[in-house]
């Protein structure tokens, strides 16, 4: 009994982690959690760094929510961003761009 303990806990922390996505709301006007990151310098700089088609599916996704929410409307159900296709896209070059400033901290105390 005891070896299905984790496999429960585990499903029932994805239940919670998909239950918390959808109350958020950011997927139901078609935003993925990448999205509504706060733009310091780190994510400015790591948006600079995106590949210029992700860029541009992340600034489409952006137009259309600001649309959606000054309309007061969201999308088909269908069409909302599924817990599942939620890639964290930014959060590769997030983190190397936050790794590299430390690393420049770092170095500039020497």
């Amino acid at each position: 009994m005891a070896s299905r303990a984790p496999a429960a806990t585990g499903r029932l922390l994805l239940g919670f982690r998909k239950w918390y996505y959808n109350m958020c709301g950011f997927n139901k006007i078609g935003l993925m959690r990448d999205d509504t990151i706060y733009e310091d310098e780190d994510v400015k700089e790591a948006l600079r760094r995106l590949p210029e088609n992700m860029y541009n599916d992340r600034m489409f996704r952006i137009k259309r929510a600001l649309d959606l929410s000054m309309k007061q409307q969201v999308l088909p159900k269908d069409q909302w961003t599924k817990y599942e296709e939620d890639v964290h896209y930014l959060t590769p070059y997030l983190e190397e761009v936050i790794r590299e400033r430390k690393e420049k901290e770092e170095w500039m105390k020497k």
